[in-house]
């Protein structure tokens, strides 16, 4: 039961170091607040985190695992590799959702300096999942071959990404929504 507990509170520590982490980015991950978001005391983080960025490295390693979890259910359901393209956006958009959030990704890789060498790294995992996702569906989809269409793929990447910025710096989910549209209609995104 003990080992339960443990792994329950670890989980909790996670969560709420990633919702933390998407409204404030890496700075705004702080033991203090966390464990009374959890319920424990701030010391006891460090039994399962010795340090922040050793937390933040796992944050932002579990949101790359469920990124990857992510796009394989839209793999999954899409019809096929277009309509697969054109749901993309809404994972970004369901952080909007979520009272404003932003990717922990972008909110991190724009704090690039005083990230902690393994807490980039997986930062940029993040981005290197999203890119070799998108130029899987290009691929299948047609649009290109697989030598040509990385740079569209990061393109779609950056697009969306800038876009959720945009509509999250304005607290309007319709700045994102339009841009969006008409990245379809002129842009990176197949429409």
């Amino acid at each position: 039961m003990a080992v339960a507990t443990r792994e329950n509170a670890r989980e909790a520590i996670l969560l709420a170091a990633r919702e933390a982490a998407m409204t404030r980015g890496y700075g705004g991950i702080n033991f203090r607040d966390l464990a009374a978001t959890v319920g424990i005391k701030a010391a006891s983080i460090n039994y399962y985190f010795a340090n922040k960025a050793l937390l933040g490295e796992a944050v932002a390693r579990r949101y790359q695992e469920d990124i990857d979890h992510d796009l394989a259910a839209i793999s999954a359901d899409a019809k096929d590799a277009v309509d697969a393209l054109k749901r993309y956006p809404s994972i970004f958009r369901a952080s909007l959702e979520r009272d404003n959030r932003m990717c922990l990704s972008s909110f991190m890789a724009a704090e690039r300096d005083e990230l902690p060498g393994p807490v980039l790294k997986q930062v940029q995992a993040f981005a290197d999942v999203n890119v070799a996702w998108l130029t899987k569906q290009l691929v299948a989809a047609g649009i290109g071959l697989p030598e040509s269409v990385g740079a569209r793929a990061l393109a779609i990447y950056a697009a969306v990404a800038g876009a959720q910025i945009i509509a999250r710096s304005r607290s309007d989910i319709a700045v994102f929504d339009a841009l969006i549209e008409s990245y379809r209609e002129a842009g990176p995104l197949p429409g």
